[in-house]
């Protein structure tokens, strides 16, 4: 009966849509509610009389008949997308029986596309360029087809190199490279690239701060917004940071709590002054044809490259030199990721194995390297004068949590 009902409901939602749109000539569009209401129905009950093949044959006569009914007003209407509707609500009437939920999600995606045919149609042609176009299918080749192909085993020099974990960060810095793109169009250099920017600090700061580098060095003008959207990751590591310490060790967040606030509070000191001051006020300072591309796949390729050098460096140093050390090995974590150290050092005081006071050494150290990474990783992307602007932050940060862990000591 549930399934009956879901079926009778995707009939209905998707019939009210193609209802609205037909026409009150003799030619109109013979399917409405009532035709959507009733394919629906027929999936579902030849799903219950014999199950997938009986569906089948019923899907075949349905669209048998939407071909028909196709023949009859291609004139007035030669597109196919209520035909297609009406086959794919007897599929969805047949999966009701089976996945109410499931179905129910595809028989409102459905009515959604089809309800927004205007605003689809209007961004694709007049609002999406061809370049922007062209980058959401190199994006989602790069996504579905690479990533999932990449092999996820370490390999190479040393053993140190994961394929897939170098396909992911390539395509983590294409992704927020898009982010930052979208929230510029969407609310402006001024506010979208520093929004940008802190919320994609909590996937990498470092990748964040070679994007943004990256989108200053193409564009001068948008060098104030790329600037704060750099400096506001650095916020994001530090709560990350804090998560990662309280969720293994809350005594030792007690411990790091002065150093992590004073950091946290001179990042967002220093990127609120470039959201203030750094950014063209007007948009005609930045002509909308000139938005640019939403990432370069070289300079992400170029940022996965440069992290993969670390990745070999450390553990060549690992491999000649031996066990060098706590703080050895977490500054040279660090170089990669900052998070990874505090936790590999939280667990170890949870394990009882070092003390608090062991403990926040290394966690400082690890950040102080992760610092130093993303000044290079500045230089890198956006040149001298992008790295003129980002190092003297992260220098003030950096600078903060040390002298908080002194006044905490």
């Amino acid at each position: 009966m549930l399934g009956l009902c879901v079926a009778l409901g995707i009939g209905f939602l998707v019939g009210a849509e193609r209802e609205r749109r037909k026409d009150t000539g003799s030619a109109r569009n013979a399917a409405g509610i009532r035709t959507f209401a009733v394919v629906a129905l027929i999936g579902a009950v030849s799903f219950m009389l014999g199950g997938g093949m009986v569906l089948a044959v019923a899907a075949l006569l349905v669209g048998a008949g939407a071909l028909v009914g196709y023949q009859r007003t291609r004139e007035q209407d030669p597109g196919m997308t209520t035909e297609f509707a009406l086959l794919l609500t007897c599929l969805l009437g047949g999966l009701a029986m089976r996945d109410q939920a499931l179905a129910a999600g595809v028989g409102v995606v459905l009515a959604l596309l089809l309800a927004a045919r205007d605003r689809i149609h209007h961004f694709v042609r007049s609002v999406l360029s061809e370049q922007e176009l062209n980058d959401i299918i190199l994006f989602s080749a790069m996504a579905l087809i690479l990533l999932p192909l990449a092999p996820d085993r370490y390999m190479g020099l040393f053993d140190a190199l994961n394929p897939r974990a170098i396909a992911r960060l390539i395509v983590l810095v294409m992704a927020i490279s898009a982010l930052g793109y979208v929230a510029m169009r969407s609310l402006g250099p001024r506010y979208g690239l520093p929004l940008a920017g802190f919320a994609s600090g909590f996937v990498s700061s470092t990748a964040t701060i070679y994007s943004m580098g990256e989108r200053a060095y193409q564009r001068e003008a948008l060098m104030g917004g790329a600037v704060a959207g750099a400096a506001l990751s650095s916020i994001a590591t530090i709560i990350q940071m804090t998560v990662v310490i309280g969720l293994v060790q809350t005594s030792l967040l007690k411990s790091l709590a002065l150093p992590l606030i004073f950091g946290g509070l001179a990042a967002g000191v220093y990127g609120l002054l470039f959201v203030v001051r750094g950014v063209p006020t007007t948009s005609a300072e930045i002509p909308e044809k000139e938005a640019g591309r939403a990432f370069d796949l070289k300079m992400a390729a170029a940022f996965a490259t440069l992290v993969s050098l670390v990745l070999l460096l450390s553990a060549g140093l690992n491999i000649w030199f031996g066990e060098p050390g706590m703080l050895l090995g977490a500054a040279l974590t660090g170089l990669v990721d900052a998070h990874a150290t505090a936790a590999s050092a939280a667990s170890l005081m949870a394990a009882n194995k070092i003390s608090s006071n062991q403990a926040i050494g290394p966690i400082l150290v690890g950040l102080t390297t992760n610092t130093f990474m993303k000044a290079v990783v500045a230089f890198k992307s956006g040149g001298t004068r992008y790295a003129a602007r980002i190092v003297p932050g992260l220098a003030l940060m950096i600078a903060a949590v040390w002298l908080g862990a002194w006044f905490g000591n």
